[in-house]
């Protein structure tokens, strides 16, 4: 009888060796993807996937990347298809609530627990679905050796700033031609500067409110009528050759955030540099709040999930990948574990500004799904490409794109 069972343990014991080995062969073999659509970090995100399959001896990681414009179609489309990412950006407000039902619940996961407060993405049902990439802030980044601060305070002063700027020869500010850059970001501040943000957008969809009929939106119509007249045309300008000019003080205000750093870094960048609010009824603050976020597809594999769970808690709690966020990306971080003196001039300013107080929220997470590409983004194609449009024109545009939308 003790034979038996000895023998009996000796083949549970070399079964038992074969399945670990086995589901170890198993995990070296997954392969976590990762979609994501923030191409300053390309490189530095396929650096990262590099270190962390040597790291863990196999677990692969491969880097999908796409433009910022068309990314939400795409991952719509994949995640549709069955055929998504282990790890994506869902983004915020009703971009991720509109894939929710897509996303893995992070609740319970550990490093989740270092989020800053108020910073989770959650779904209206409470589900945690996404961990920020971090904060991030924006407005007019400028050249300081070009603009004095203190002499563009409101939208007279904005004004004469761009035209002097123009007549000695200076491209003076400049947007840029992506859907986000060259509409959302901008419209953000007049409803950020509502005396009740929500409520007013709220009232836009019950049709109560227009933007035609708000005196904060009729004085952005004309900043923007302004920007046309004397800025470069943004519609023959892209993302990085605004940056190079600016980089190469051709252009001495692009309307960017914290995160074109990263783009300045192959440029001998000879000058100092901030973030200016836009001064629309004299407004003193930049919009500062949470551009994207990490998430893991439900739909994945269970090895997938917990490969790219394990991924995700050693970017955001050891000592390399916070390195990478704080370092390589450039974030400014949104968890209580990542402390950094480090930051870059145009991060410096957004946690100045941070500090002080003086933020607008980012609204446009919480316009009609859709809205920006499909709507907005022609109607201000048509502002620029038309000299003889006015302001007021643009809004009745954006008033019957919003009607549409949120119906």
């Amino acid at each position: 009888m003790i034979k038996k069972i000895s023998v009996l343990l000796l083949v549970v014991a070399v079964l038992s060796t074969t399945m670990i080995g086995c589901q170890s062969k198993k995990d070296k073999d997954v392969t976590i993807t990762v979609f994501q659509s923030k191409v300053e970090i390309t490189e530095q995100l396929e650096k990262l996937a590099k270190e962390y399959t040597d790291m863990t001896d196999g677990v692969k990681v491969e880097v999908w990347g796409t433009s910022g414009d068309d990314y939400a179609t795409q991952l719509q489309t994949k995640l549709g298809a069955g055929q998504g990412p282990t790890i994506l950006s869902p983004g915020v407000g009703t971009t991720a609530e509109s894939i929710s039902g897509y996303l893995y619940d992070l609740s319970n996961e550990d490093f989740v627990k270092h989020i800053a407060p108020g910073m989770e993405v959650k779904s209206k049902d409470g589900k945690l679905i996404g961990v920020p990439y971090g904060v991030e802030g924006y407005g007019f980044v400028y050249n300081k050796s070009l603009v004095d601060a203190s002499q563009m305070t409101d939208f007279a002063s904005f004004e004469s700033t761009v035209k002097a700027l123009k007549e000695s020869g200076v491209q003076p500010v400049s947007l840029s031609s992506e859907s986000y850059f060259l509409i959302a970001h901008i419209l953000n501040v007049p409803f950020a500067l509502q005396d009740d943000p929500e409520g007013f957008i709220a009232s836009l969809n019950d049709g109560s409110k227009k933007m035609s009929e708000d005196p904060v939106f009729e004085e952005w119509a004309t900043f923007m009528e302004v920007i046309r007249a004397e800025g470069t045309n943004p519609l023959e300008v892209q993302y990085d050759v605004q940056t190079g000019d600016f980089a190469t003080a051709k252009t001495a205000m692009i309307h960017q955030g914290n995160w074109a750093y990263v783009m300045f870094t192959d440029y001998n960048v000879d000058f100092e540099m901030g973030i200016l609010p836009m001064p629309v009824k004299g407004n003193d603050k930049i919009s500062v709040g949470i551009p994207n976020s990490w998430g893991v597809n439900a739909g994945a594999s269970d090895e997938e999930i917990e490969a790219g769970l394990a991924f995700l808690n050693w970017l955001f709690t050891s000592e390399e990948g916070i390195s990478y966020i704080i370092d390589a990306f450039g974030f400014i971080p949104a968890m209580t574990n990542m402390k950094t003196d480090s930051l870059d001039p145009l991060g410096k300013d957004v946690a100045h500004y941070t500090a002080e107080g003086k933020t607008l929220p980012w609204m446009f997470s919480l316009w009609p799904d859709g809205v920006i590409n499909n709507d907005f983004f022609p109607a201000t194609q048509k502002f620029f490409s038309d000299k003889d449009m006015t302001g007021s024109e643009l809004l009745n545009m954006l008033d019957a794109a919003w009607e549409k939308a949120a119906q």
